[in-house]
């Protein structure tokens, strides 16, 4: 693992590590000999006071200074000991420290001690690696023999002291050490950059600390062992400066294990970043190289929803099946060129390959040495991959499972290629850590992903997937759906056909996000249908809306899991191309914009509304006489509102993307939406435009008059005119029974005064009127209107009936007939379809 992870992660140092123990070099006898400053500082003695004394003379206790007598008399030569122990200071106080005491070898065959000791208050607890000696000493047991590399170097920094655990460590030999520098024992820049640290401490008397360096190894071995040596100048009784004492602990396994938390800890916070299945995929994959792997790759199977062909639907190639797709790739090498199939690209393997044994077993597949010996297995079964291996020098495997859920996903590959070293059992370990890490990611991705994808199944399908404003309008639309963990929100629209040729216009947003919110739109969407066919004003729309909203929230079970109470914001507006007038009312939603035929936008001042689903305060419509050939825009927040951007600031842009009057309507929808969305939505985006079109005076003709059944033949005549005029005269005869019919049913219904029977009281007079009024548009409309507001219904008379019979028969002439009130009033009216030509 060695450097390269120490620039994957970096793991931080503890403040311990700034501890420096005291340092004294003692000879054969007990004597000291050499005396370092962070010596003087613990127990106060200076080097003149104590080199050529006894070194027992500073311990306070009897059973401490027959231990010191014991190791002198060498009773414990060659094997070190390390244990807690009393010094005195000079100012008659204890010192409770921790002593470790190592026998070292030098030229002249006689045998030095070297003496650490820690003041216990600085050591508290001590993590595996800390200081050079004394924090992997508080791990041993007492009176053990810690496995500590000492050097004594003179003021030339030549070798004259080393204990046997430096050369167990270091890598340089005995033979080679002695007498020698560090760079003549071990030439290269390591030994020189050591070296120049010895001068320091040489020249300045302060300790360098925990100084990293890489063991002296073959360079097969390189990589494979870390050391941290400090260094403390050692002074003779008279100040003089006999030579820099090295101390170094082997920190490699306790490195390692530093770095693989450092990396779990890395994986926390870089893999699984979105919901997005191939880039967790890549996460896993970037992470492991060059930490653990040189070549890693991370293959998925069928089962997860990548938005790519199934596997199932390809067949095999060269004998190979097509187990898995690629979804992560990584290398040291730019490109990656080990790689046979590119990210997204299905992966074929033989059907009895490592691979599908880790994907049929769940159990991880562990070849530290590869066999890429001619005519090996490989060959046999795989000879394109077979040549990856020898052209990249693979020689080390790790095949792991993605486990989620009982499941396998897939798999993820570990090779080795530049790093000599073979995998190991802790390689492996970890490797299954940072998989399951990302198992848990990724099963998260593919549970979003479905839900993604059936909540944009069921809003496609609610959505209306033709809509059309008819002679009213023209309209264009965009919708986006969010691209957030939270998942699609509930942005619905429609255009919806009205009677006399308008049209309404709709736009909400359901609150929350995900298939629920997609379901509540469609309920809410249907509801809306229905109250719109009933031709009620905007504001009385929402009312019923709203009241239809709490209904929904009251029917449901509090107990189901993820119900909320159901809330959402609603715009509705109807427009007439008749009188170019447009009646709105909102609840809760971002007010429409209007655009008129030179470009100038404005947001007129609608009353706001309560959201839908809160029963809190009444709707209010607004009516707007509109230039023909405006533009009214209508949009959901997730277009104009963001994280790092408030609503106001977003309907300013709005605005000036929507002054473009030289686009056309499609492309001006498009413009705006790319000028205003931001990368990825964090909600769902809408836009619904809808530039107005009027009727010409020759498509409508209107007449009044005396409520009055004299008056019906009157009516009829006009009517049959008027259907010649426009070249209708095959809709004549249908279109007179049909005006017959609706006057009559106003002269007896619809002032409140008719008996029934076609007769009027007294108190019917002549200034009661009934309105006619024929439109053509997509469709030939009749309308008929009187100052009544009972609403007409269909009738099944018997045989024996006198009456009864009008609106059955209007219902077998026309394409759909209904009603509608107006402030004084109300209107009948009825579709016929028109001829192609018309």
């Amino acid at each position: 693992m060695g450097s390269s992870a120490e620039t994957a992660v970096s793991a931080p140092r503890t403040a311990l590590d700034t501890v420096c123990p005291a340092i004294a070099l003692l000879d054969s006898r007990g004597t000291v000999v050499g005396w370092s400053q962070t010596a003087q500082r613990l127990v106060g003695y200076s080097a003149a006071e104590v080199v050529g004394r006894s070194a027992g003379v500073l311990l306070a206790a009897a059973d401490d200074r027959a231990k010191a007598s014991r190791t002198a008399r060498g009773e414990t030569r060659r094997c070190a000991w390390s244990d807690l122990a009393r010094l005195r200071h000079r100012d008659g106080r204890g010192i409770d420290v921790r002593l470790c005491v190592s026998s070292l070898s030098g030229q002249d065959g006689g045998d030095w001690w070297l003496v650490c000791a820690t003041d216990r208050t600085l050591l508290p607890t001590w993590p595996t690696e800390a200081t050079v000696a004394e924090p992997l000493l508080a791990t041993l047991p007492l009176r053990s023999c810690p496995p500590i590399g000492v050097v004594v170097r003179d003021t030339r920094l030549r070798c004259i002291q080393v204990n046997d655990t430096q050369g167990s460590k270091d890598g340089i030999p005995l033979r080679r050490r002695l007498g020698r520098r560090l760079t003549e024992a071990a030439p290269g820049r390591e030994a020189e950059t050591l070296e120049a640290v010895m001068h320091q401490v040489l020249e300045s008397g302060d300790p360098a600390i925990n100084v990293d360096y890489q063991a002296f190894l073959p360079v097969k071995e390189r990589g494979g062992r870390t050391l941290t040596a400090s260094y403390f100048r050692l002074d003779d009784a008279r100040g003089r400066v006999l030579g820099v004492c090295v101390v170094s602990v082997d920190v490699t396994d306790g490195r390692r294990a530093r770095e693989r938390l450092a990396v779990l800890g890395e994986a926390s916070r870089r893999i699984g970043t979105t919901l997005d299945v191939m880039r967790t995929a890549q996460e896993l994959a970037a992470l492991a190289v060059p930490f653990l792997a040189d070549y890693a790759t991370v293959d998925l199977a069928g089962s997860v929803p990548l938005g790519k062909e199934p596997l199932a639907h390809l067949g095999p190639r060269d004998g190979r099946v097509p187990a898995f797709r690629r979804a992560g790739l990584a290398s040291v090498h730019p490109g990656t060129p080990e790689s046979l199939f590119a990210r997204g690209e299905p992966v074929f393997v033989p059907p009895t390959s490592p691979f599908t044994g880790v994907l049929r077993s769940g159990r991880s597949h562990f070849e530290p040495v590869l066999d890429t010996s001619p005519g090996s297995r490989l060959d046999q079964l795989d000879p394109a991959r077979a040549q990856k291996v020898r052209e990249h020098a693979m020689h080390s495997l790790m095949v792991v499972p993605i486990h989620a859920r009982g499941a396998v996903l897939g798999v993820a590959v570990f090779v080795r290629t530049e790093d000599p070293r073979p995998f190991e059992e802790d390689d492996l370990l970890l490797a299954e850590e940072l998989v399951s890490w990302a198992a848990l990611a990724l099963d998260n991705a593919r549970q979003y992903a479905r839900e993604r994808a059936a909540a944009l199944a069921l809003q496609r399908l609610l959505h209306p997937h033709h809509p059309t404003g008819g002679s009213a309008a023209e309209v264009a639309w965009r919708y986006l759906p969010a691209d957030s963990h939270h998942g699609i929100g509930g942005d619905w629209f429609d255009v919806i056909p009205l009677s006399g040729a308008r049209v309404a216009l709709v736009v909400g947003d359901v609150v929350g996000h995900g298939i629920n919110a997609a379901a509540k739109m469609g309920r809410l969407r249907t509801a809306l249908h229905t109250l719109a066919d009933t031709d009620m004003p905007p504001d009385e729309v929402l009312s019923r809306l709203d009241e239809q909203v709490i209904r929904f929230t009251e029917a449901e079970d509090p107990r189901s899991p993820g119900i909320t109470m159901m809330a959402a914001t609603c715009l509705y507006a109807v427009y007439d191309p008749v009188t170019r007038v447009c009646t709105m009312a909102r609840a809760g939603h971002p007010p429409p914009a209007v655009i008129d035929p030179r470009g100038h936008v404005t947001f007129p001042d609608l009353p706001a509304g309560a959201p839908l689903g809160l029963g809190l305060a009444p709707f209010e419509s607004v009516a707007l006489e509109l230039a023909e050939g405006s533009v009214l825009a209508f949009y959901t927040d997730g277009l104009v509102e963001g994280r790092h951007q408030d609503i106001s600031t977003g309907m300013n842009r709005l605005g000036r993307a929507l002054a473009r009057p030289g686009l056309t309507l499609d492309g001006l929808c498009s413009t705006t939406v790319d000028r205003l969305r931001v990368e990825p939505p964090g909600d769902d985006v809408t836009l619904l435009l809808a530039r107005t079109r009027s009727l010409s005076a020759d498509q409508v003709a209107s007449w009044r008059f005396p409520s009055d059944p004299a008056a019906v033949g009157s009516a009829r005549t006009l009517a049959a005119r008027q259907l010649t005029q426009w070249g209708l005269d095959h809709l004549a005869e249908s279109t007179e029974l049909i005006v017959s019919e609706l006057f009559t049913n106003a002269i007896i219904h619809g002032n409140g005064h008719g008996n029934g029977n076609g007769e009027c009281h007294s108190e019917c007079g002549s200034d009661r009127t009934v309105g006619l009024r024929l439109i053509r548009h997509t469709m030939l409309t009749c309308e008929v209107s009187d100052a009544g507001h009972s609403h007409p219904l269909v009738r099944h008379p018997r045989s024996t009936d006198e009456h009864g019979r009008g609106l059955f028969l209007v219902t077998q002439l026309s394409r759909r007939w209904g009603t509608r009130h107006i402030p004084d009033g109300k209107i009948i009216w009825a579709d016929q379809r028109l001829p192609a030509r018309a």
